[in-house]
């Protein structure tokens, strides 16, 4: 069960953490200034425990480290949900946008969002750098890059745009992906993403491998792996957002 552990934790953690974001985004907006505020809070604490933890090899130290930049990479989610950390373009993309006018339209509809990103990737990177412990650097690394799969896949067009997670606020964000049953990158991040899993999982059950680097590992594979399933939620026919229904239950009329 060295690995058993790190991956339930890792699904676990995936699972709450998204419907707990998706049920204070949906709150009535006279309370996202808060939220926004207590993520800050969060944000920082954070940031002190990736750094904390980079000297920490032993297994509490990867469930920690872990742990950190899962909430690292929370902050950003919620000020895009909440729409401050969004771009400069604010407004739905012009239904005759086409080609590199409508990649451009796009970039600028999220552009904030991506600066942040870059931002506190480096300041993880920054504070791990040299440093034996590298969980936080390659759970945050994994979470952007398997985000910037996703985002390019709905961009070009997947059946489920899953739309019904964003908020009124940000419903213009819905006009720059695109609906259709797959498209030509979609296989490409399918094989990437089951290659990378793959070796993390092999690397997992190594036998030659420590307690630490057991747990670094299966908290890798697990979350590529949820990103595999993610993908496949995009072309598969299948309800995935009632795993979050508890989440969107905020979104109900207000009184």
């Amino acid at each position: 069960m060295q690995h058993g552990w790190p991956a339930l934790y890792t699904l676990l953690l995936w699972w709450f953490s998204t419907g707990v974001i998706l049920y204070l985004n949906g709150l009535p907006r006279s309370t996202h200034k808060w939220t926004m505020g207590a993520a800050t809070v969060l944000l920082g604490i954070s940031l002190l425990g990736v750094a904390v933890t980079a000297s920490d090899t032993r297994v509490t130290g990867a469930y920690l480290a872990f742990t950190a930049a899962l909430m690292v990479w929370a902050w950003q989610e919620v000020g895009f949900l909440l729409g401050y950390v969004t771009g400069p373009r604010r407004r739905a993309c012009p239904p005759e946008a086409r080609g590199w006018r409508r990649v451009g339209h796009a970039v600028m509809a999220i552009l904030y969002h991506e600066l942040a990103l870059i931002v506190l990737g480096a300041a993880v990177l920054a504070l791990t750098w040299g440093r034996p412990n590298q969980v936080a650097t390659w759970t945050f690394g994994v979470l952007w890059l398997m985000r910037l799969s996703a985002k390019l896949n709905v961009f070009l067009g997947v059946r489920n745009l899953n739309e019904q997670f964003l908020p009124e606020h940000l419903r213009y964000m819905h006009t720059y992906f695109r609906q259709r049953p797959s498209n030509g990158l979609f296989p490409v991040s399918v094989i990437a993403v089951t290659g990378l899993a793959a070796a993390a999982w092999h690397g997992a059950v190594a036998r030659s491998f420590g307690a630490f680097e057991v747990t670094a590992c299966s908290f890798v594979a697990m979350l590529l792996s949820l990103a595999l399933l993610e993908h496949w939620f995009m072309v598969l026919p299948l309800p995935s957002e009632k795993l979050w229904d508890w989440g969107l239950r905020s979104r109900a009329p207000h009184g």
